[in-house]
């Protein structure tokens, strides 16, 4: 038999015989009514459960992965208020019911089972994802299995204390309200959750406000693998600044007094804590998993007859709350209520194309008030002598943190945070002065943890501000790219768009350094983002387009809710000749407040019909200085700046290609996975005779004299574009 089934024929056997396991008695801290309304939430998560296992058996549902032995989340629902921000665990259906029997106007059955059979009605994700989730009950949904929401939990716990000192337009969370994430005792093995927690515990012990619960859902095994007994306790018991409560999840009882000692506890005082519960796992992992084919049967029985639903049934006869005869009422009224209901919600639409599908991965604009910008004053006191010096040419770096400054001054939703961003104002002194123009609330410097620079911009983007992490370098991202796959991008999608985490990332990347880092310090690999549905990567390759195209970037992220990345070419922060030695003509002025560089608007450098050469970041420098060499050779080109590199922008580039005769691609990406490898296939689609690429070779980046060898060259591109049109290197 289904272990489905054995468990549910135990509880009916067993009920109608009062035959209840061992346990403590009731504490009766908890109202009658209330306990009988946890009761029924347990009640329909266990239905739920049986009914999208057989969905999916008869090819109507495509998921499952069950909440059974978990029920007592339920009474940790009704520990918290219903506004308070919940990231839950993928075993949590009981907490969301228990959450919407606070809400008027739920119908859980309808909601959850309409995801369960991946209809479009589905309100949460539309149909793409069996996920928990609802706008109405401040649920974002997760994907996660490996605990990777934490991170934007604590994100989300330091914007409720962030909103409170900063006046934002957008805010969503109540200012006194508390983040809640969950999780499983083997996800919080893994490295993401340990640095969360850490995080947590770091930000506690500065005294910075942080109301954040961690529940820790312990049933002692992982898929197949098994916890250490007392594991979880020893190593949480004393993590300094996060205060510890231990509950059984069996007991409803118990378990709401501990979460409820827990939340005040976090509501009262700001700070993290930790609240690990009790709880067992029925039917195994997921889907068709069966625990008996890797745990004695034992063992497995041994769980079932820990059954908290059993539990439930004992303490509220001993609470007088609820006879066994009316809870058997109740679990069997409500298991035939789910049947009927799956029998209406796998009639629903489902979706059928890809436009249907993908039309989540962009979230709808917002109405945003409109802004004036600063006042002439505001300018004046921030900038101090730089708007003397905005009259004269100034190289990128300047140029990024006078954009940054001006942005900052308009929005004060504006938020930049990452390591050394603050007093030291970044490796480059691209962030100098933006912590005393705006205090240490606007401009964080962090603990040195990718995944928590990260997660702290998505849960502030989810609280309405307009966070702009920064990533010390390129290859530092690739520590925490999944917060930006799994958690940043996926939002929009599986919430139908009623969920965001806009942000502006900037990152120092790409090659050219002379004598620093190796491939660490010049890492010339975006594959990892350019493959990220809905992410737009914009890449500036002078100093005026880099504000201008801060200034839209935050416009996206603002308005349209957008994930930006904002690849900063390293090399060219402090560049300042271009074609010979103390020309200056690499730097720019700076460009009024009113310029910006829309997504999707190439640059052009020349009218050449002979060759264009096609490029970007360091490529666009090196390509202007080819582009002198060429013109000598008698040879008209054209240098074409891509400016945005993901979506590539496909339309302007054709029509600035327009009448020449050749194309170039320059490259200072890979041979292998970089952007080239989508232009060739472009070109090649679009039907153009003759085009050829110079990329970087397949291999790292070394220090000292061969920094650049690997690499394209000026020497390279002028050779590369002599054999593309027939002529001599």
């Amino acid at each position: 038999m289904d272990r489905a089934d054995i468990v549910h024929d135990n509880f009916l056997t067993r009920v109608a015989a009062s035959d209840f396991p061992v346990g403590a008695p009731a504490n009766e801290t908890l109202p009658a009514d209330q306990a009988v309304s946890l009761f029924r939430s347990q009640c329909l998560s266990r239905a739920l459960d049986r009914t999208s296992r057989k969905m999916q058996k008869q090819g109507q549902g495509f998921y499952t992965i069950g909440s059974s032995g978990h029920e007592g989340m339920a009474a940790v629902a009704h520990a918290l208020r219903p506004t308070d921000p919940a990231f839950l665990h993928y075993r949590d259906g009981a907490f969301q019911i228990a959450r919407a029997a606070q809400v008027p106007g739920q119908n859980m059955a309808w909601d959850m089972l309409l995801s369960f059979a991946c209809s479009s009605d589905d309100p949460i994700s539309g149909g793409r994802h069996k996920v928990l989730g609802s706008r109405e009950l401040m649920i974002p949904p997760q994907t996660s299995t490996i605990a990777s929401h934490l991170p934007k939990a604590v994100g989300a716990a330091y914007a409720i204390g962030a909103a409170r000192r900063i006046a934002i337009e957008h805010k969503l969370f109540d200012d006194d309200a508390i983040v809640m994430c969950s999780f499983g005792d083997a996800s919080g093995n893994h490295s993401t959750a340990q640095g969360a927690i850490n995080t947590a515990g770091w930000t506690s012990i500065q005294n910075t406000p942080l109301p954040l619960l961690f529940v820790c859902e312990d049933n002692g095994i992982g898929i197949s693998t098994k916890t250490p007994a007392g594991w979880i306790e020893m190593s949480m018991r004393y993590r300094p600044g996060i205060k510890y409560f231990q509950a059984d999840g069996l007991d409803i009882y118990a378990a709401h007094a501990v979460a409820k000692q827990a939340a005040d506890y976090v509501r009262r005082h700001r700070k993290p804590a930790f609240l690990h519960l009790r709880t067992v796992r029925l039917y195994g992992h997921a889907g068709a998993d069966v625990a008996t084919s890797y745990l004695p049967k034992a063992e497995v029985e041994a769980d079932e007859a820990n059954d908290p639903l059993l539990h439930s049934v004992r303490l509220l006869r001993q609470a007088g709350a609820l006879a066994p005869n009316a809870a058997l009422d109740i679990y069997t009224e409500t298991c035939a209520r789910t049947e009927r209901v799956a029998a209406q919600v796998i009639k629903r639409p489902r979706l059928q194309t890809a436009q249907e599908v993908k039309a989540s991965l962009i979230p709808p604009a917002r109405d945003c008030q409109p802004t004036n910008g600063p006042t002439p004053e505001a300018r004046a006191e921030a900038f101090g002598s730089d708007l003397r010096a905005m009259e004269q040419p100034q190289p990128m770096s300047k140029l990024i943190n006078w954009a940054l400054t001006d942005l900052m001054l308009e929005h004060g939703e504006i938020c930049v945070m990452g390591e050394d961003v603050g007093r030291k104002g970044g490796v480059y002194g691209v962030t100098q002065k933006l912590q005393s123009r705006f205090g240490p609330d606007r401009v964080i410097d962090t603990l040195l943890d990718e995944q928590s620079i990260l997660g702290l911009a998505i849960g502030m983007g989810q609280n309405g501000f307009v966070p702009m992490p920064e990533i010390q370098f390129l290859a530092y991202l690739h520590n925490a790219e999944d917060q930006l796959r799994g958690e940043a991008a996926t939002l929009p999608f599986f919430s139908n768009g009623q969920f965001t985490n806009p942000m502006v990332l900037r990152i120092a990347g790409l090659g050219y350094q002379k004598g620093f880092g190796g491939h660490f310090h010049n890492d010339n690999s975006i594959a990892v983002l350019r493959d990220i549905p809905g992410v737009i990567i914009a890449c500036p390759s002078n100093g005026p387009d880099a504000a201008m195209m801060m200034r839209e970037a935050v416009r996206l992220a603002r308005v349209e809710q957008r994930v930006v990345v904002f690849l900063e070419p390293i090399a060219l922060y402090p560049m300042r000749d271009l074609f010979d030695e103390k020309d200056g003509a690499f730097m720019g002025i700076y460009p009024s407040a009113d310029q910006n560089l829309p997504l999707g608007k190439v640059g052009v450098y020349g009218d050449g019909a002979d060759i264009a050469i096609v490029t970007y970041g360091n490529g666009c420098y090196l390509s202007r200085k080819a582009q002198s060499a060429l013109n000598d050779q008698g040879i008209q080109s054209r240098v074409i700046d891509l400016r945005w590199l993901a979506p590539l922008p496909k339309d302007d580039l054709m029509q600035a290609l327009g009448g020449c005769a050749h194309v170039l691609i320059v490259d200072e990406c890979r041979d292998t996975g970089s952007q080239s490898e989508g232009l060739m296939a472009m070109f090649a689609e679009a039907g153009i005779a003759s085009f050829a690429r110079v990329t970087a070779e397949d291999s790292f980046i070394a220090t000292g004299p061969a920094y650049a060898a690997p690499l394209p060259s000026v020497h390279g591109i002028v050779k590369a574009a002599n054999a593309l049109i027939g002529g001599t290197s």
